[in-house]
Parts: structure tokens; C-alpha cells; sequence
């Protein structure tokens, strides 16, 4: 037996079995184990320790894979066989082996590259779009407004599979943003896979500089306040307050919230923004793998707890957004327009494993809304259910979603 390889698997097994986890929110929470010796002590207590009635024989379970580590080392046409390599397969598979595309493996060169830190402070180079890193591939959500991947004709859902001609399965979605991203004016040739059609094709996008986008609002001529939330980010709380007070000093009959093409962000921020318009009662469910539900609460003090209110909601509408639409959905607080949002309803947590050996990502919790509905993979059903194409936004077509918020709107006045 190769007792290397089998030392470094061990220790591997009992950094998963032992490690803890906690949520961030939405986003990323991480977890720093401490820096116990492992080996020996770890290998007595997972192999040597005699398993309790009703619980894995964790010796005998594994007796196949180390018989299968033993051809290999011993039978292998092309010798030595790379035993790290060997390693961080065995982890992939087990991770794959859960059926589930947020719960993940990456190596240390992967993840080096995640943490990669981006020059330019708020502002970046990229293609300007919403993107869903928690899946197989690097996935738009939605495009930003008046963005390249706008201009390039990027849709929600489209996948990426390959960037400028290396094909990226395989790869973590989160390494492959950073590959995506680069300096503004430069070209970058993606392949895209749509679903929707069952198509591939190239798009050719040029990087500009992308800043976040605020919140912003006007008075309607129909004399209803429209406010445009495209994230949930550390400064849009305040930008939301500050916008509502100044529209609803103009006497507003109602509020309409727009959060097409919102792909989300902090938890945190997604309770703020919900409670300047639901007043009280549970705004978020998290639960935990055991069961265990975790409650946040409205925060008091809202800004816009009793006027007419209708969400805009499309396909690009996922995570912290979703969870907004989702508690005022529930409470009957205000009207959803729009089509069936992108259902992102699971939490992930990164995990960094001991050594430099990577880092593995693990679904740890879903979050459901305020009536305890799932909606991971399904997505939100609009109340009114309103059709916005692509044709239709080609061809300069009046927003019917926005006019129908306004005809729900001024049929409450």
C-alpha cells in the first residue's frame, strides 16, 4: 500500500468529516479550521475507533477504494502516478457524486485564483453582467443596462463554456469570472450555451469599465414613484431610503420597485430592503441540513409599510431580490408582475482545507420565503403574469410589464 497517498487521503477524510460550517448570508461564509495535528491521531480516531451500532464502518466502506488506489499504483501503464492528483479526483468525485452543481471541489491553483484580488476598487473591467457562479458553468443572470453584454445580445441563463477558446468544463464558475473580467478595451471571445434554444454560438464582447449601479427613482406621469433596485450591495439600503423620501414627499399614489434583472447579494441587505416596506413578521426562513430553521425578522421603522405597491420581477430576478419579492409576495403587501423569477433559494459556504489543499464549497442551507415555500430551482410565480421579449425590447416596444404595475396601481386609488 502507497502509505503516502493513503496518509493524505486520510487526513482529508477527517477534515471533511470534522469540519464545522456557518452561513454568511447569501454570500460566502468562511471557516478557518484550526490547525490541530491530523495525522496519526486523526487516522487512530477515523479507522481504528470501533464504530457504534447503526453508524458507517468507515474501515470497510473504503476497503474498495484503496484496493482500486493499489491497482492503480501497481498495474498503471504510465508510472509514478500523481498521488495529489489521484487525491483532489477522488474529491471531485465524491462532490459530483451529490447530485448537486453549487456543492463543489476547487484545487489550490483554483482557488488561488478566486481570491485573486480585483484592481480598481469598486470599479473593474468586465463585460457588465449578473452572473450565477454557484452552478456547473459561469452563468448570466441578467446583462447590466446599456452594457456589453448587452450590446453582445447576452440573455438570463445563458451558460458560459469556454472563454476565448479553452473550454471551461470542469473549471470553478468562480475562476472563470476572474477570467472574464480583464482590462477595459481589450476583447474577449465567449462561448455561450442557451438552454432555451439548445444553442452554442461565440459572442464577441469588449470589456469596459464597470461601476456598481445605485439605486435610482423618478415621479411617473402617472403620479406613481418608480425606483429601480439593480443589486443588493453594502450602500443600497441607504440609497433606497434616501430615494423614497424624496419621492414620497411628492405624495405618490403608489410605489413601484423594479428588480428585473436584480441577481442579488447580501442577506443582510435583502432584510433592509424588505423591511422599508413590510412592517413586521419573518421576512426569511434558513434551513439548516438537520432541520434546524433559522428566522430573520422585518426591522421596524419602514419608510413605506402602507402604500400601493407593485414588484417587477423577471428571469434575471434571483437570491436577495427574490427574497424580497418573495415576503412581500407572502404578506400580500403588494402585487408581483412580471414572469417566473431565477430560483436561487440555496446557501453555499466555502471551506478552505487545511495545508493549501484547496478549498471545497458545500450547500448548507436553503432559504424559504416567509409562507416556508422552496423555491430553489422553481423560482417565484408572478401574480400577473406579463410577457417582456427580447423582440419587443428590440423593437422599442412600450414596457407592458411597467404599465401593467401602473394599471394595478391606480385601479387601488
Amino acid at each position: 500500500m502507497n502509505k503516502t497517498g493513503r496518509n493524505i487521503i486520510v487526513v482529508f477524510l477527517a477534515l471533511f468529516l470534522l469540519a464545522g460550517t456557518f452561513s454568511g448570508g447569501l454570500l460566502v461564509g468562511w471557516l478557518i479550521p484550526s490547525k490541530t495535528t491530523l495525522e496519526g491521531t486523526l487516522q487512530t480516531n477515523l479507522l481504528a475507533t470501533p464504530t457504534p451500532s447503526g453508524q458507517t464502518d468507515i474501515t470497510k466502506l473504503f476497503a474498495p477504494f484503496w484496493e482500486a488506489w493499489q491497482y492503480i499504483h501497481d498495474q498503471y501503464v504510465d508510472q509514478p502516478v500523481n498521488d495529489t492528483k489521484l487525491m483532489q479526483g477522488a474529491i471531485r468525485g465524491m462532490m459530483d457524486s451529490l447530485g448537486d452543481s453549487h456543492t463543489a471541489y476547487m484545487d489550490p491553483d483554483e482557488y488561488k485564483a478566486m481570491q485573486a484580488p480585483l484592481s480598481g476598487g469598486d470599479k473593474y473591467g468586465g463585460i457588465g453582467a449578473y452572473v450565477d457562479a454557484s452552478g456547473k458553468y459561469l452563468t448570466i443572470v441578467s446583462p447590466m443596462i446599456n452594457s456589453p453584454a448587452e450590446s453582445a445580445g447576452l440573455f438570463s441563463g445563458d451558460e458560459i463554456i469556454a472563454v476565448d477558446g479553452k473550454d471551461q468544463t470542469g473549471i470553478d464558475p468562480n475562476v472563470v469570472l476572474n477570467t472574464v473580467k480583464g482590462e477595459a478595451g481589450t476583447v474577449v471571445t465567449l462561448t455561450i450555451f442557451r438552454p432555451s434554444t439548445n444553442s452554442t454560438f461565440d459572442a464577441k464582447v469588449t470589456r469596459a469599465v464597470i461601476a456598481p449601479d445605485s439605486v435610482s427613482g423618478k415621479m411617473l406621469d402617472s403620479g406613481i414613484a418608480y425606483i429601480i433596485l439593480p443589486t443588493f450591495g453594502d450602500n443600497t439600503t441607504d440609497e433606497l431610503k434616501t430615494t423614497l423620501t424624496t419621492l414620497l414627499a411628492k405624495n405618490p399614489k403608489g410605489v413601484i420597485l423594479d428588480l428585473r434583472g436584480n441577481a442579488g447579494g447580501y442577506l443582510k441587505t435583502g432584510i433592509e430592503v424588505v423591511s422599508q416596506f413590510v412592517g413586521s413578521g419573518v421576512v426569511v426562513y434558513e434551513q439548516e441540513s438537520n432541520g434546524t430553521m433559522n428566522s430573520y425578522n422585518a426591522i421596524p421603522g419602514g419608510l413605506a409599510t402602507k402604500i400601493p405597491l407593485v414588484v417587477l420581477v423577471n428571469s434575471g430576478t434571483a437570491s436577495a431580490a427574490e427574497i424580497t419579492a418573495g415576503a412581500i409576495q407572502d404578506y400580500k403587501r403588494g402585487t408581483i408582475v412580471g414572469v417566473t423569477t431565477y430560483g436561487k433559494g440555496s446557501v453555499q459556504n466555502w471551506i478552505p482545507l487545511q495545508n493549501d489543499q484547496g478549498a471545497v464549497r458545500i450547500t448548507i442551507a436553503h432559504w424559504l420565503t416567509p409562507n416556508k415555500r422552496q423555491i430553489n430551482g422553481i423560482g417565484l410565480t408572478p401574480d400577473d403574469v406579463v410577457e417582456y421579449t427580447a423582440d419587443q425590447i428590440k423593437n422599442n416596444v412600450p414596457d407592458p410589464q411597467l404599465k401593467k404595475a401602473e394599471e394595478v396601481i391606480l385601479s387601488q386609488n
